[in-house]
Formats: structure tokens, C-alpha cells, sequence
């Protein structure tokens, strides 16, 4: 498996060595071992899957306090950008997001820690989004952020009278309004 860092250190994207025969192709999508030497030890408790079509912007969502969640996410059909917005007050990239196109092509992989807010836009005309999880969803606990905040300038790579959003994510606080912003180490938490 090869890392590649990101600007933001802690966000990383990992690309698993394919074997690609007359039959097909064959790749390990996950490997405890590699993971936790590669990027940290991590014990994944949940895996999801979604299927949205093209136009989709799911986010940008995270888990608060001790629900903090870290996912590891990839794309099995389609393409997404996806995004990672560190919502860490002490990180010194505070605000700042990485943008990342994860495809059935590509098969990129990417790692976003605790404390990070989480999205993605559907750029193909289908796709199916899966990610691991380190820490089990409570609804209870569920924070967002304004998928469209100008501060983020965030280029979601579709025309704006084509995104499709959820009611719930057409509602969520800018950054600088968010109450629910990271002040510790989330994995301390």
C-alpha cells in the first residue's frame, strides 16, 4: 500500500497495489497490520455504505466530544470529490480542507482522523461511497457545517443549480458560527 500525505498532515491518501490479469484485478482494500504502521493504530467498529447519484453533496458532517469519529473512505462505483475540513481550534490548519477525488478507477483510499468535519459531492452519474469507522455513530452527537461556506471555498466541481441536498444539510452553521468546534485532541477524548 502507498501513502501520500496531504497538505493537512494528519489527512492521508492511500492507494493499494492492484494485480490486474486477463480475469481482472485483485487488491487488498484493507490490512490492519499496514494501516497501523502506515498512518496509526486504529480499531475500525462500523462500516457504511451509500449510493447517491450525480449532483449529490452529502455534508460537511462530524461526531462530537468522545463520538469523535475517524473514517476511512473509498469509492467501490463511480466518482466523488471528497472533502475533509479540520475543525481542531489548536491545529495550526484550523479551517483549512483537503479535497480529494476517490474513484473506481483510481482506488484511492482516504484517511480523515477525529476532529475533522466530512463530505463529498457525486461528480459520475452514480456511485457507491463506503467508510470504516473508529467509533460507533450517535445521532445525539452529530455536528455540520455549511457545505457551502464561503470562508472554506470549498470547489465542490458542480454547477451550483445542479447540487441535490438532503433538508438537513441545507441548514448548518458556517465555521465561525459553529459551537461545536474541537478544542482538544479528540483522541484523548
Amino acid at each position: 500500500m502507498k501513502l501520500t500525505q496531504t497538505q493537512i498532515p494528519d489527512v492521508v491518501i492511500l492507494e493499494p497495489r492492484v494485480f490486474n490479469d486477463a480475469r481482472g484485478y485483485f487488491f487488498e482494500s484493507w490490512r490492519q497490520r499496514d494501516f497501523d504502521a502506515l498512518v496509526r493504530p486504529i480499531r475500525f467498529v462500523q462500516d457504511n455504505e451509500s449510493c447517491s447519484s450525480y449532483g449529490v453533496v452529502r455534508g460537511l458532517h462530524f461526531q462530537q466530544g468522545r463520538y469523535a469519529q475517524s473514517k476511512l473512505v473509498r469509492v467501490t462505483a463511480g466518482t466523488v470529490l471528497d472533502v475533509a475540513v479540520d475543525l481542531r481550534r489548536y491545529s495550526p490548519t484550523f479551517g483549512q480542507h483537503v479535497a480529494v477525488v476517490l474513484s473506481e478507477e483510481n482506488r484511492r483510499q482516504l484517511f480523515v482522523p477525529r476532529g475533522f468535519a466530512h463530505g463529498f459531492a457525486v461528480l459520475s452519474e452514480r456511485a457507491v461511497f463506503q467508510y470504516k469507522c473508529d467509533n460507533y455513530y450517535a445521532p445525539e452527537q452529530e455536528g455540520a457545517i455549511a457545505w457551502d461556506d464561503p470562508a472554506l471555498a470549498i470547489d465542490w466541481q458542480i454547477p451550483a443549480d445542479r447540487i441535490i441536498l438532503s433538508d438537513k444539510d441545507r441548514h448548518h452553521p458556517r465555521l465561525a458560527e459553529c459551537p461545536c468546534i474541537f478544542t482538544t485532541d479528540p483522541f484523548t477524548e
